[in-house]
């Protein structure tokens, strides 16, 4: 537990505060709404829990939480959706305490990194394309990474978002190999949906694509390349990691624990 806390008192909570703004923007949900400082995020249409969750954004906001958590498991009860909370290190340890002693499950602990773009090497860009959205998502599909039943959210979430987006793909002679998004806000560039084919992984396409869809958004005026990923992906992290990407904080999902009748 000390380490635990030593790790979180070195973290830097504004930028914290930036990189979850981005991530919102960046990654919008259907429905969006507050409940004191918690973002509630909702779309119906998508399971991703990024999508659907309680996301707590004040240290100080840990009032009243069995109430509040049992009207907002109404709001999630009518959108189909299952009341997951996003905790990152702005939530209260009052709401963490709360949800520790009533059994919530802590669920894919992951990491947000981010990485100076001015130190990138620049990609060899061979056999990277920009698609368009409808292309992206077939090949999606075709790379396991797509539920075909949330194909049409997902056009749907494209559409909604606001800074600038491209959407990256590789095909090895017409077979789709590997995919990812990069969305420019201002300053900063965060990756998304990076995926590769199983039968084309270990020939160095997640750096490709991932080298090329950062260095574009270099050239465009970003300074900051910024992604989200599970803590147990270690392939993940060893790429991130060659590229200069360093941890800045860590989230987890809360699922709540289930009742007997």
């Amino acid at each position: 537990m000390a380490t635990i806390a030593a790790r979180m008192a070195e973290i830097d909570l504004p930028t914290v505060r930036r990189f979850e703004a981005a991530g919102f923007r960046a990654w919008p949900a259907r429905t969006s709404f507050y409940d004191g400082t918690w973002s509630v995020r909702l779309t119906p249409d998508m399971t991703a829990r990024r999508l659907n969750s309680i996301n707590p954004l004040d240290l100080s906001d840990g009032r009243d939480i069995e109430r509040r958590v049992g009207l907002l498991k109404a709001r999630f009860a009518e959108a189909g959706r299952p009341v997951t909370f996003r905790i990152s290190p702005l939530a209260s340890p009052q709401l963490v305490g709360h949800l520790d002693r009533a059994g919530w499950s802590v669920i894919t602990p992951s990491l947000v990194m981010k990485a100076d773009l001015a130190g990138l090497k620049t990609a060899e860009g061979d056999g990277v394309e920009e698609v368009s959205a409808e292309r992206f998502i077939d090949a999606a599909i075709a790379l396991d990474n797509l539920d075909p039943a949330n194909a049409e959210g997902f056009g749907r979430l494209i559409d909604r978002i606001q800074p600038q987006v491209a959407l990256f793909h590789i095909a090895i002679d017409g077979v789709p190999a590997a995919n990812a998004i990069c969305v420019r806000d201002g300053q900063v560039a965060g990756l998304f949906e990076v995926a590769t084919a199983r039968e084309f992984r270990g020939r160095g396409l997640g750096r490709k694509i991932v080298a090329a869809a950062l260095d574009r958004a270099r050239a465009q005026g970003a300074s900051t390349g910024w992604l989200q990923v599970e803590a147990g992906n270690k392939t993940a992290l060893d790429l991130y990691g060659s590229l200069g990407f360093a941890t800045i904080y860590p989230y987890h999902y809360r699922g709540q624990p289930e009742t007997t009748t």
